[in-house]
């Protein structure tokens, strides 16, 4: 094992699967020489050369668009969107081309080696374009699996996974998180199952469910209910689409509460489809209505992130009011 950051979990499974095949490519806006915005991408140019890792031009809607023509062809493409903001230029590209593909030609061809990796979330200071949360945007659509890690090992397990699944998967970065979170990563290949939730913690009074950063926010939201004897069920959901409904039924039946934390505004989050669902097969097990606890139906505020964020105390208020409904 060695201590690695989230970032350098990243780019240890880019080298890896590099490593694996050469004709795994990873590009992006400066992530050539100058390793990206963050560092994700350091040392790969100068390890696999400029054919493999190298810079595109400042257009999102050209790199899924060059992204779907090399991975038709057989290749692993691991595209980088500099910010998840920055991601709408190539929605089209995403939504009616990388999740169509397979679909289209009756699997006669397919992008399956796509990786779109990109960076997501507020906690930056990073104002109203650095700091949305676009997942449910495309979780809307069929064809595409989305994944987003809470730390350093489940980050580079979940990584070499999506490089290396035979379908297309947008791969989102907490960025608050990339430094930040640290802990022991093997240095060896290792993969984490797509598709499947984690039980973090084991309880019996109520679940409380999160993805990416968010789970931090959670784990000491969760660490307050506790000292009050509550007994929290906590769930890394890993996985938003195809996401594991069955991992987080099951604890709802067991608890009869849920509570949902996402970065994203509230209308037409991903939490609601959860909700939506849990209700479905749940609704004669709930003692509380399940609650969301989630960012603001505004624009993401600079000088206002603190009032924005859904952070551990709203966390912690929503087990409040869901124990004692």
């Amino acid at each position: 094992m060695a201590k690695m950051n989230l970032l350098q979990a990243i780019n240890s499974a880019l080298d890896l699967a590099m490593a694996k095949h050469d004709n795994v490519y990873s590009f992006g806006e400066d992530t050539g020489g100058f390793g990206g915005v963050f560092r994700a991408t350091s040392g790969l140019t100068e390890k696999y050369g400029k054919h493999r890792n190298f810079n595109t031009p400042l257009v999102e809607q050209g790199i899924i668009g060059f992204a779907n023509g090399l991975a038709s062809q057989g290749s692993y493409a691991i595209a980088e969107i500099q910010f998840g903001d920055y991601i709408f230029p190539a929605f089209d590209q995403i939504v009616n081309e990388t999740a169509k593909f397979r679909y289209r030609s009756g699997n006669e061809f397919n992008v399956g080696g796509l990786t779109i990796r990109t960076p997501y979330g507020g906690g930056i200071a990073g104002g109203h374009y650095h700091s949305q949360s676009p997942e449910a945007y495309f979780a809307h659509t069929p064809g595409i699996k989305i994944v987003t890690p809470r730390n350093p090992y489940e980050a580079k397990g979940l990584l070499l996974s999506a490089i290396f699944d035979k379908n297309p998967v947008l791969f989102m970065e907490p960025k608050r998180l990339y430094r930040a979170s640290t802990g022991e990563v093997p240095e060896e290949e290792y993969t984490i199952p797509l598709g499947k939730a984690e039980v973090v913690k084991e309880g019996n009074d109520i679940t409380v469910l999160g993805w990416g950063a968010q789970m931090e926010m959670t784990e000491k939201a969760v660490e307050q209910a506790e000292k009050d004897g509550v007994s929290c069920e906590v769930i890394d959901l890993r996985t938003i689409s195809p996401w594991d409904v069955e991992t987080v039924t099951q604890s709802v039946l067991k608890t009869g509460r849920l509570v949902i934390s996402q970065e994203a505004p509230i209308t037409g989050g991903f939490a609601s489809e959860i909700a939506a669902t849990v209700q479905d097969k749940c609704f004669l097990y709930l003692e509380s209505p399940i609650a969301r606890v989630s960012g603001i139906d505004v624009p993401y505020p600079l000088c206002h992130e603190k009032e924005y964020m859904a952070d551990h105390l709203k966390i912690y208020e929503a087990i409040k009011r869901s124990m004692n409904y």
